[in-house]
């Protein structure tokens, strides 16, 4: 198991909070500002703590080991327990949702790729519900999972957000940045951060495919589907499939995500466009995923799990991410596979070629 770094990563972006900012109403702007605001105080935590290792509590057999806790509005963590492993479903359907979510996780991970917990060696899995009043987000903060109610207490008219375990995939995302953490430890910045988002975009969707058991063609590619109330315009925060449509809002504003190298923004904002740029490498997967065809989590998934657990490293960009999962498709499936050629279209669908020496290398 490699070391850890303890980090804050939200599942909204930071320039969807900045643009309410800008433009909502007094109640949303002070919700995307304490958003903001807990995300720069956690970050500063990170760096503290990113030396520090935790002696995590971990089940000794391949078995899921769940804990539900309600932080009752607060941010204490982990809150008053509400329900953990094997226990029947609680009167809260957030706690319910968590729960549900976490073990479906679990089981994609050890079931297709033989992964024990987050971790890989049995890692227990904590969530906490009802996270502050009113907090529109939910982060993996290195140790567990904490997710807000949304807009749930403010006049329907005024509601842009659900609460954060309505979406099976926001959930799998933000679990997937504790897999990512424990293996390749994606830094945060530019384009391994992207890499970062994308791998947590990867895995939540497919999360979401495998329970609904729907293939690459019939998935819808969207993360963080039903998270808008209707009073936004938009179906997700991000789609794989067609970056930058997901969302034209009014007080949101419009997708930034481009789907192609030739778009790359370059920003300092957002750590330099970690939640932005990662439309890229979320593409080349969806376009791997399409021509090899059937259900992506068995080999696209595959491809992309071995990759950020024995390839990737700290400051991988997309060019080695590119590389990287050409090899393990040659490795896992043949030289000039069709599945490894997809992988090369793949990457290639988004502007982004292997190189020939690379190729005759591997």
């Amino acid at each position: 198991m490699k070391a850890h770094n303890s980090c804050l990563l939200c599942f909204i972006p930071p320039h969807i909070l900045e643009h309410i900012l800008e433009t909502g109403s007094t109640d949303q702007r002070q919700r995307a500002l304490k958003s903001l605001i807990l995300t720069g105080q956690m970050r500063g935590r990170r760096h503290v703590l990113r030396r520090i290792k935790f002696p995590f509590p971990h089940s000794l057999k391949a078995e899921k080991q769940r804990y539900v806790y309600n932080g009752q509005f607060g941010s204490d963590l982990p809150g008053i327990l509400e329900r953990s492993e094997g226990d029947a479903p609680s009167g809260d359907m957030a706690a319910n949702e968590a729960y549900d979510g976490a073990g479906i996780t679990f089981d994609l991970f050890m079931e297709h790729y033989g992964r024990k917990s987050i971790d890989g060696v049995g890692m227990h899995m904590v969530s906490t519900v009802h996270y502050q009043q009113g907090y529109d987000n939910a982060f993996w903060n290195g140790e567990q999972m904490v997710y807000g109610d949304g807009d749930e207490d403010l006049p329907e008219n005024e509601r842009l957000f659900n609460r954060f375990t309505v979406a099976l995939d926001v959930i799998g995302h933000e679990l997937a940045h504790g897999v990512t953490q424990f293996e390749a430890g994606l830094i945060y910045y530019e384009q391994p951060g992207a890499l970062n988002e994308s791998f947590s975009d990867v895995f939540g969707s497919l999360v979401k495919q495998k329970k609904l058991n729907q293939t690459a063609e019939e998935a819808d590619w969207l993360i963080g589907e039903g998270l808008f109330t209707s009073n936004v315009a938009g179906k997700a925060i991000r789609s794989m499939k067609d970056p930058g449509s997901a969302y034209n809002d009014p007080v949101l504003g419009k997708d930034p995500q481009p789907g192609h190298m030739k778009n790359y923004v370059h920003t300092t904002d957002d750590n330099g466009g970690v939640h932005i740029n990662s439309g890229i490498p979320n593409r080349a997967f969806y376009l791997t995923a399409v021509e090899i065809g059937g259900n992506a989590w068995e080999k696209a998934g595959k491809i992309w799990y071995i990759t950020l657990r024995d390839k990737l490293k700290s400051g991988s960009n997309f060019r080695d991410a590119a590389s990287m999962t050409f090899a393990v498709a040659g490795k896992l499936y043949g030289k000039n596979s069709p599945e490894q050629k997809a992988v090369k279209n793949g990457w290639k669908g988004v502007g982004i070629s292997i190189s020939e020496k690379f190729k005759t290398k591997n």
